[in-house]
Protein backbone atom coordinates (compact mmCIF):
# COMPACT_ATOMS: atom_id res chain seq x y z
CA UNK A 1 0.00 0.00 0.00
CA UNK A 2 1.35 3.90 -0.81
CA UNK A 3 1.80 6.22 1.68
CA UNK A 4 0.62 10.09 1.22
CA UNK A 5 4.35 10.94 0.84
CA UNK A 6 4.85 8.30 -2.12
CA UNK A 7 1.59 9.35 -3.84
CA UNK A 8 2.81 13.38 -3.70
CA UNK A 9 6.20 12.47 -5.05
CA UNK A 10 4.27 10.27 -8.02
CA UNK A 11 2.37 13.13 -8.82
CA UNK A 12 5.73 15.68 -8.84
CA UNK A 13 8.01 13.53 -10.61
CA UNK A 14 6.23 11.17 -12.61
CA UNK A 15 3.06 12.15 -13.51
CA UNK A 16 4.13 15.29 -15.45
CA UNK A 17 4.05 16.93 -12.48
CA UNK A 18 0.40 16.36 -11.40
CA UNK A 19 1.31 18.20 -7.60
CA UNK A 20 -0.39 21.31 -8.69
CA UNK A 21 -3.89 19.69 -9.15
CA UNK A 22 -4.39 17.41 -6.05
CA UNK A 23 -6.37 18.09 -3.39
CA UNK A 24 -4.95 16.86 0.38
CA UNK A 25 -7.80 16.78 2.92
CA UNK A 26 -5.45 16.98 6.26
CA UNK A 27 -6.64 15.99 9.48
CA UNK A 28 -7.42 19.21 12.19
CA UNK A 29 -9.24 18.74 14.81
CA UNK A 30 -8.81 22.92 15.79
CA UNK A 31 -11.37 22.98 12.56
CA UNK A 32 -15.44 22.34 12.70
CA UNK A 33 -15.22 19.97 10.02
CA UNK A 34 -12.27 17.95 11.26
CA UNK A 35 -10.29 19.09 8.55
CA UNK A 36 -8.77 21.41 6.39
CA UNK A 37 -7.94 21.55 2.50
CA UNK A 38 -4.62 22.24 0.79
CA UNK A 39 -4.23 22.83 -2.49
CA UNK A 40 -1.10 21.39 -4.62
CA UNK A 41 0.17 24.68 -5.62
CA UNK A 42 0.40 25.43 -1.67
CA UNK A 43 3.27 22.81 -1.28
CA UNK A 44 6.28 23.97 -1.21
CA UNK A 45 8.79 20.85 0.00
CA UNK A 46 8.44 17.35 -0.31
CA UNK A 47 10.58 16.08 2.68
CA UNK A 48 10.77 12.79 4.28
CA UNK A 49 8.86 12.67 7.01
CA UNK A 50 7.33 16.08 6.87
CA UNK A 51 6.15 18.16 3.69
CA UNK A 52 6.00 22.14 3.88
CA UNK A 53 3.08 24.97 2.86
CA UNK A 54 3.96 28.49 3.49
CA UNK A 55 2.54 28.52 7.45
CA UNK A 56 5.13 25.46 8.47
CA UNK A 57 5.93 22.01 7.75
CA UNK A 58 2.97 19.33 8.54
CA UNK A 59 3.44 15.63 8.41
CA UNK A 60 2.07 13.31 6.00
CA UNK A 61 0.49 10.92 8.86
CA UNK A 62 -2.57 13.33 9.14
CA UNK A 63 -3.25 13.49 5.54
CA UNK A 64 -6.49 11.33 5.08
CA UNK A 65 -7.49 11.81 1.84
CA UNK A 66 -5.81 13.16 -1.83
CA UNK A 67 -7.63 13.85 -4.75
CA UNK A 68 -6.21 14.91 -8.25
CA UNK A 69 -9.29 16.36 -10.89
CA UNK A 70 -11.89 14.74 -8.70
CA UNK A 71 -10.16 11.27 -8.42
CA UNK A 72 -8.80 9.79 -5.30
CA UNK A 73 -5.98 8.73 -5.55
CA UNK A 74 -4.95 8.25 -2.01
CA UNK A 75 -7.56 7.24 1.18
CA UNK A 76 -6.60 6.26 4.71
CA UNK A 77 -7.62 3.34 5.98
CA UNK A 78 -10.57 3.85 8.39
CA UNK A 79 -9.52 2.94 11.69
CA UNK A 80 -6.07 4.34 11.80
Amino acid sequence: MKTARDVLNELRWRAGDRLGEAVLFYRDRARPEGHRLIRGPEIIELERRYFTVAAGRLPYYKIERIEVAGEVVFERPSGR
